[in-house]
């Protein structure tokens, strides 16, 4: 379970203080993926941060379990847009790294083994990150944050700098793994079509600074063709509607 309750971030910019997130409140049951989407700079990726650790000066709470972030108790999953590799590190390596810093384990136990086999990764153990595609290395990404077992994984615009045929495969991949192992999910994105297809729940954002406009019941989830689901059009057009409002009277 995430509770976030009246959560605040302020930061510094050029010697002034400015809100990237404003009393968000949010409650995300054991299991569940919620899609977060909301207009550029409206403090989705801050809201990661906070939840990961980086961010640590904020008002407001921010809990796992019923405890406070902390990624040395706790086993956060971090996936990002630029995959976040160690070029000097190969890809099995790579793999290992969550797994290593928590557990110090130096090999693929029979669950590491899976994961890399489903991703389609474990031909690749010896390359490099600079030796494989731009799909491959989200896949070395992926393996990594769900070998480390977390306790929540947050996911932040990972497949937006795919091509059209790699990012839907991807989220194909990404949401077969998830079915089998069910991790509690933050999700960023700025696609309504990713929003609909990998969000349970779908939360949107104001502009900055950052708060919730609403959280939507997604009825297309888990649907293999979402485009086709009797609800995907009304779904579609209300999410659009909304940014679009918000886009157009809150800057």
């Amino acid at each position: 379970m995430i509770d976030i309750d009246n959560l605040s971030v302020l930061y510094l910019k050029k010697n002034r203080e400015v809100k990237a997130l404003d009393n968000v409140c949010v409650h995300i049951a054991k299991g569940d993926i919620y899609t977060f989407i909301g207009p550029s700079g409206c403090g989705k990726s801050t809201l990661l941060h906070v939840l990961s650790g980086i961010i640590r000066n904020y008002s407001g709470k921010a809990l796992i379990n019923g405890s406070p972030v902390d990624p040395k108790k706790q086993r956060i999953g971090l996936v990002l847009q630029n995959y976040g590799l160690l070029p000097w590190k190969t890809v099995l390596k790579n793999c290992l790294l969550g797994v290593k810093i928590k557990d110090n384990a130096d090999s693929l136990d029979e669950y590491g083994n899976f994961i890399t086999k489903e991703l389609g990764i474990n031909q690749l153990f010896d390359r490099y990150p600079s030796e494989i595609s731009g799909g491959q290395k989200q896949r070395v990404a992926i393996a990594r944050a769900f070998i480390m077992r977390p306790d929540l994984l947050l996911m932040d615009e990972p497949f937006s700098a795919l091509d059209a045929i790699t990012r839907e495969e991807m989220q194909g991949l990404f949401l077969n793994i998830w079915k089998n192992h069910k991790v509690t999910t933050v999700f960023v994105t700025h696609s309504v079509d990713e929003a609909l297809y990998l969000g349970s729940k779908i939360v949107v954002f104001s502009n900055a600074p950052g708060h919730i406009l609403d959280v939507i019941d997604n009825p297309c989830f888990m649907s293999e063709d979402i485009r086709n689901h009797k609800d995907y059009n009304a779904m579609a057009s209300q999410l659009r509607n909304n940014l679009r409002y918000y886009d157009i009277n809150e800057t």
